[in-house]
């Protein structure tokens, strides 16, 4: 367990540091996601997002527990 939780938490300090580039390649403001911009209000609910992120860490636990 503590080893799954070292791996976790060193996936997500690089997506962390990876996020700029992640960004620039169109993660976090894909079809489906929704987003409402009003005056001193915004909600952004990344939905699409959210479902691509699950997949492939889906497969990449997949693939490591195989």
């Amino acid at each position: 367990m503590a080893r799954f939780l070292v791996i976790t938490g060193l996936v997500l300090v690089a997506i962390g540091l990876l996020w700029p580039l992640i960004q620039k390649l169109g993660l976090g403001r894909l079809p489906g996601d929704i987003v409402i911009e009003r005056e001193g209000f915004s909600l952004y609910v990344p939905i699409t997002t959210s479902i691509l992120v699950s997949l492939a860490l889906s497969l990449v636990l997949w693939l490591i527990n195989r």
